[in-house]
């Protein structure tokens, strides 16, 4: 019984130079020297290993839901000079007995504010923690400086839902898509490759415990676009290198898939890194410098979903999509045929 599985032993002169030279040299030489698909057991064993991991965390652990959809009250002051975010969440713990569920800045210059925000509290729950910040920075803060406001959580299950919708729809659409601009089996994997994002994204958010908004739910969607594009690329190069394959007997449909990959990797790379460094820049400039703390949410779940996406357009689509072609017979019959050529020459 023959072999089936590819194998990057090529007879290409390319490839047993690129071979030798350094790590940077081949990345960037693109002529096939990281053997992706061939090890896509391996890739298969360490996303299925991410996916459980996530999604027990996600069954066992929950998310960390912010107070749009959990809904509660929130507190606001101005951020003076002296009042600082650990003081204040220091105060409001003991003036409660309990800790607020978050303490950030919003704003710059002379209208930044510190908002305190946590479960439903009564009036006299509400009075206690202004009294006791009153008392706590009695030279920076009144009692009417501190204003409380209660916030439902209709909004945020509202943003969920249309978001769930929009989900749908837009897979939908991109398997259509795929499956007219390329083939069933790509649809496929891209399909899978875009679901595995999803999971993998939420699994990290329920993991390290970062707090779910509706502008985290507002960022999902954009980051699938993105994963998209960077899939697109690459099974674009797929369908270049593997057209007329059955034609010759020189490679294995899973080797001119590698070769794709390996082409389109320093690409995919440079995409991501151009893509992170705005996220970046956003996160340090919004975030850390002008203390708007909704846009940490958007840029947080951007850079998560980017990072992931990367992952899963190189060593999981393009080894899934090989794994899906090696089911046809036509594709079997080529690859056996390119092996028992082999198998002659080195006779």
């Amino acid at each position: 019984m023959i072999d089936t599985s590819p194998t990057t032993q090529w007879d290409d002169a390319d490839y047993r130079a690129d071979a030798s030279k350094g790590f940077f040299s081949r990345l960037y030489s693109g002529t096939g020297a990281f053997d992706i698909v061939g090890k896509r057991k391996m890739w298969y064993l360490i996303s299925g290993l991410i996916l459980a991991i996530c999604v027990l965390s996600m069954i066992f652990r929950g998310f960390t839901l912010g107070i749009d959809f959990e809904g509660g009250t929130q507190i606001s002051l101005p951020a003076k000079a002296g009042v600082t975010t650990s003081a204040v969440e220091k105060n409001v713990s003991e003036s409660l007995g309990f800790d607020p569920h978050q303490v950030q800045t919003a704003g710059s210059g002379a209208a930044k504010t510190i908002q305190v925000r946590t479960q439903h509290l009564d009036q006299s729950q509400t009075a206690a923690v202004t009294a006791g910040l009153a008392a706590a920075f009695p030279e920076q803060l009144k009692a009417s400086d501190v204003s409380s406001s209660d916030v439902s959580s209709t909004w945020g299950k509202e943003i969920t839902r249309k978001m769930v919708i929009a989900l749908v729809v837009f897979l939908v659409v991109v398997f259509f898509y795929i499956t007219i601009r390329f083939d069933r089996e790509m649809s496929l994997a891209s399909m899978a490759s875009l679901v595995f994002d999803v999971v993998v994204t939420a699994g990290i958010y329920s993991l390290v415990g970062f707090e779910v908004t509706p502008a985290t739910v507002i960022g999902l969607l954009t980051i699938l676009g993105f994963s998209v594009y960077d899939t697109v690329v690459v099974f674009d190069k797929v369908e270049e290198n593997t057209r007329g394959v059955f034609a010759t007997s020189r490679r294995t449909y899973a080797e001119q898939t590698n070769l794709a990959v390996n082409q389109t990797l320093m690409r995919s790379i440079n995409t991501t890194v151009i893509s992170v460094l705005p996220i970046i820049a956003l996160m340090v400039v919004a975030v850390w410098m002008l203390g708007v703390g909704t846009l940490q949410d958007l840029a947080l779940i951007q850079l998560v979903g980017v990072v992931v996406g990367t992952y899963s357009s190189v060593f999981l689509a393009s080894p899934l999509l090989v794994t899906l072609k090696q089911r046809r017979a036509d594709v079997k019959a080529h690859t056996a045929k390119v092996l028992a050529r082999r198998a002659r020459s080195a006779a």
